[in-house]
Parts: C-alpha cells; sequence; structure tokens
C-alpha cells in the first residue's frame, strides 16, 4: 500500500472511531472489508480516485463467484460506501462510484443452473411440427445464446438482429441499448423461423416484432414463461425452469469456459450502446470473439 493510502487509511479510522463512535469490533470488521476492497485495487491498478461502478460490479461479482454469503456481501458493500462517504466528506473526490451499487437481496437461493444436456432435452423436447415449434425453438435458443431478459426477448425487433455481422441490438432497463454477440447455432434458428412468421397476419404496430404470437401480436412475458414450463416438463427436467434460468445458465456457462468477467457483465446489460455507436463504440469483434469462444453453443 502506497504511504497516501495508508495516511487515508488511518485517517478512515479515526473517523470511524471518533465521528462515527463505533465500538472497536465494529472498526475491525470495517477495516478487513476495505483491506478486500483495497487488494482488487491493487490487482486491477486503479486508486480509490480512479475506481468506477464498473471495477465495483467486477469487485461484487468477485465475491459472488468465489462463494461469499449475500449477508456478507451486503456487510462488505456497506463498509466501501461508508469509506467513499468519508472520502467525499474529506474532499480526497468529488463523485462516489458506489452510489449505484446495490446490495445483494439476502436469504433468496441463487437462480437454478441448467446443464448443457439439460438445456439441450429442453429445446429437443419442441415438436417442430406443430404451428409455434420453430418459434419456441428459436425463441430458446436467443435466450440461452444471448442471456436476454424475459422483456428484453419479447421486444426484440426484426430490424436489430443483424445477421451477417453476428450481433443483435438490444433494449433493456431504462431504455439502455447493449450489442450481444448471437450463435450460428441461434441465426440459423431465427432464419428458419421466419419462414412460418412470414405467414402470420400481423396486427398493425407489431411488425417489427420478431417473435409473434399466433394472433399477430408481440408475446406477452407469461406466455414464454409457460412455453419454458411445458418444454422443461416435457424434457423431464426437474429444476425450477424460467427465462431467467436460461440468463444465469449463460453468464455461468461462459465464466465456467474461462470468458472475461467484464465482456459478461456488458453482455447482461452493464454498457449503453446507441444506434449510431453500432460499429463505432467498441471493438465487436474482439468481443464477439471473447463471448463465442467459451459459449458452449459455438
Amino acid at each position: 500500500m502506497s504511504k497516501g493510502n495508508k495516511d487515508i487509511v488511518s485517517k478512515y479510522h479515526i473517523y470511524l472511531r471518533l465521528e462515527k463512535s463505533l465500538a472497536a469490533n465494529s472498526i475491525e470488521a470495517y477495516m478487513m472489508d476495505l483491506d478486500k476492497l483495497l487488494l482488487f485495487m491493487e490487482s486491477e491498478r486503479v486508486t480509490y480516485a480512479t475506481l468506477t461502478y464498473n471495477d465495483l460490479q467486477q469487485f461484487v461479482a468477485q465475491l459472488d463467484d468465489i462463494g461469499i454469503h449475500p449477508r456478507s456481501q451486503a456487510r462488505i458493500i456497506s463498509g466501501i460506501r461508508s469509506f467513499y462517504r468519508f472520502l467525499m466528506l474529506e474532499g480526497y473526490i468529488t463523485t462516489d462510484p458506489t452510489e449505484l451499487l446495490e446490495s445483494p437481496k439476502k436469504g433468496l437461493h441463487l437462480p437454478e443452473v441448467l446443464s448443457l444436456e439439460e438445456i439441450d432435452s429442453i429445446i429437443a423436447s419442441i415438436d417442430l411440427s406443430q404451428p409455434e415449434g420453430q418459434r419456441n425453438r428459436a425463441i430458446l435458443e436467443v435466450l440461452y445464446s444471448c442471456g436476454l431478459r424475459v422483456s428484453e426477448l419479447t421486444s426484440l425487433r426484426f430490424s436489430d438482429v443483424y445477421f451477417e455481422e453476428g450481433f443483435i441490438k438490444v433494449e433493456g432497463k431504462g431504455s439502455k441499448q447493449r450489442l450481444v454477440p448471437i450463435s450460428e447455432v441461434a441465426i440459423h434458428e431465427i432464419s428458419n423461423y421466419l419462414i412460418d412468421r412470414n405467414k402470420i397476419t400481423v396486427k398493425k404496430g407489431f411488425e417489427d416484432i420478431l417473435f409473434l404470437s399466433r394472433r399477430g401480436t408481440s408475446l406477452s412475458r407469461i406466455m414464454v414463461f409457460h412455453i419454458i414450463k411445458q418444454q422443461a416438463e416435457m424434457a423431464g427436467v426437474q429444476k425450477n425452469v424460467s427465462p431467467h434460468t436460461f440468463r444465469h445458465s449463460f453468464a455461468t456457462h461462459l465464466l465456467e469456459g474461462g470468458a472475461n468477467l467484464r465482456a459478461i457483465q456488458e453482455m447482461l446489460g452493464h454498457e449503453k450502446i446507441t444506434t449510431t455507436e453500432i460499429y463505432t463504440h467498441i471493438d465487436r469483434e474482439s468481443l464477439r470473439r471473447e463471448i463465442l469462444e467459451h459459449h458452449p453453443r459455438s
């Protein structure tokens, strides 16, 4: 630790003792949690002044990845927020990167993770002779290949699928847009589905929606849940399966395959990309390689 950092940490210790009037064991817990962040900063070669919200997300993801319980994660995050409030009060920084950082929900189980074999069996259980069979197959491949939220899937537009480039443009929470690499398998299933889609009489206002109901409108979230529950049951998968299970499995399989954590975070919706930045905001080819090289579907 540099001399400057040591001085700040020492002042923070005094701040906790005198201004916050914390007990000795509470101060020790705060300092131990701060040590975890300082070690992370050292490994990432960032300082308390240059640490960003994205850095903090990576730090929390690493805590989760090594099995730190959500309650302990929440305590560590609370300690980091306290340190950054101190830095703001003392004038060391002008913006607080912890402001938007969310604590994990306590007492909740992690979502189920499907194995590749279970995903294959669920998709294989779809009857392609049925009118919506190919559509449902394409839906499940897109959910797994791209890690989409169910709301992102139901609002996905045909014009946002870049078949040649191997990307889809997704509008996530807060109307934030991002580019997501899409596997060749998913592209193939979408292309097959378009044959059936072209036979549907589309209602006005839904012309550009990719996945349509038989009435020519967008699918509801409940309908997607129903499709997945039904196919999981038909495949004999005993787990509690939902659209989010596919999203969580997407991220887990990429991590297990050795993909870069930052790239996965971007794919899950932590990067804002406007329409005009589609070819300039990121090195799309290297990002596509990062995801597709580590995704089982590739």
